[in-house]
Formats: C-alpha cells, structure tokens, sequence
C-alpha cells in the first residue's frame, strides 16, 4: 500500500482560469510546484499533519483530478450496469479513499527534488491533442529516482488527470484488480459498502 500512498499524492471543484488556460505540463508542474513548496516551508504539513493535508489536497489537487473518468475505469465492465445513484456513490467513496491515503502519504516527499521530463501526446487520430502523458521524475538524496506518470485529458472544465502510474504501476489498474474481486463475489452495492468502511474514521476505544 505504500506505493498507493506515493501514487496518491502525486493525485470536485470548478479549476481557476489560469488552469483552464495551460497545457497538461504546465498544470501538473505549477501543481507539483506549489505542493512541495507547502511541504519545504510548513513543518506540520511535512510532518503529515492531517488538517492541513486535506486542506492542501482540496486546494491544490483534488480540482484537477477527474474523479468520474478514474472511478470509471477502476470499476471497469461494471460501471455501465451501475445506475446513476451507484455511480455517483461510486465517485464519492474512490474520491474519499484517495483523499485518505494521500493525508497518510504527505510526507514521504519531504526533501524529495522533481524534475519535469518530456510529454508524451496522443501521435494520432480523432482525439490527437486530448490526450497527454505528463512524466516527473522524482529523486531523494542516495535514493534512487522514481519515475511519475500522469495520465491527463482535456475536458470541458480543462485538463484533468485521471491515472497516475509509479514506475510502471497504474493506480486504476491496482485498484481495478482489487475491485474486481470484490464486484464478482458482492456486486456494485457489495463494493460501494466495502469502500464506505475503509474511509469511515476509526472507532475510538477507550
């Protein structure tokens, strides 16, 4: 699961202006920027303080993510046979976790350098221009570097990402997998109550 802490954070609302106006590099670089800024100059935040990682998660990083096309395509062949209210309950617990993991991630990119690599576009066809592969390259001190892809498209509201893949490995994929196990054995509703009790707080014990 650590590896689906570090995918998260690198992982709503309607984007700024300036968003909709830029490119998919220059969105994920300006994101990026601005993240590990707040992580360099706020000692709490690096010290994986939760308030304030929700807060810059909602700030920064959930507005540029597309939920619906992520969701879609972790729950795969199933997505077409949820009805609106399963869909939409769907997107609201996959949101939820990532949003979970990526408070429990915060501070594995302290004193981490990121460095921008060449952008990969969709070569051809009807879509060329609408689809893009954002690469970052991230790297520790003695550690070796790690290898980021952002999955984007363009939309409406701008570009969005809506995968993102460590060294090869793809956070949809993973949790498709997981997924699938869960929807042949408890169907859709089955999958939406198992996500509901992963991101409901703990009990408190006394």
């Amino acid at each position: 699961m650590k590896i689906l802490g570090i995918v998260a954070l690198c992982f709503a609302a309607v984007q700024p202006a300036w968003a909709q106006e830029s490119g998919p590099e220059q969105l994920v670089q300006r994101i990026t920027d601005e993240v590990m800024a707040a992580i360099q100059s706020d000692e709490k935040l690096a010290a994986g303080d939760k308030a304030r990682t929700l807060q810059l998660a909602e700030q920064k990083v959930l507005p540029h993510v597309d939920f619906e096309e992520a969701t879609r395509l972790a729950v795969s062949r199933a997505w077409s046979r949820a009805s609106a209210e399963q869909q939409q309950a769907l997107i609201t617990e996959f949101r939820a976790m990532l949003l979970r993991t990526y408070t429990n991630a915060i501070g594995s990119y302290t004193g981490t350098q990121a460095k921008l690599l060449p952008t990969r576009g969709k070569p051809e066809g009807e879509a060329r221009g609408s689809e893009a592969t954002v690469r970052y390259q991230f790297s520790r001190s003695g550690g070796k570097p790690v290898l980021v892809a952002y999955e984007m498209r363009k939309t409406g509201a701008g570009w969005k990402i809506y995968d993102i893949s460590v060294e090869g490995m793809s956070l949809v994929l993973t949790y498709r997998t997981e997924f699938d196990g869960i929807l042949k054995q408890e169907g859709i509703d089955g999958l939406i109550k198992r996500l509901a009790q992963k991101n409901a707080p703990p009990k408190l014990t006394l």
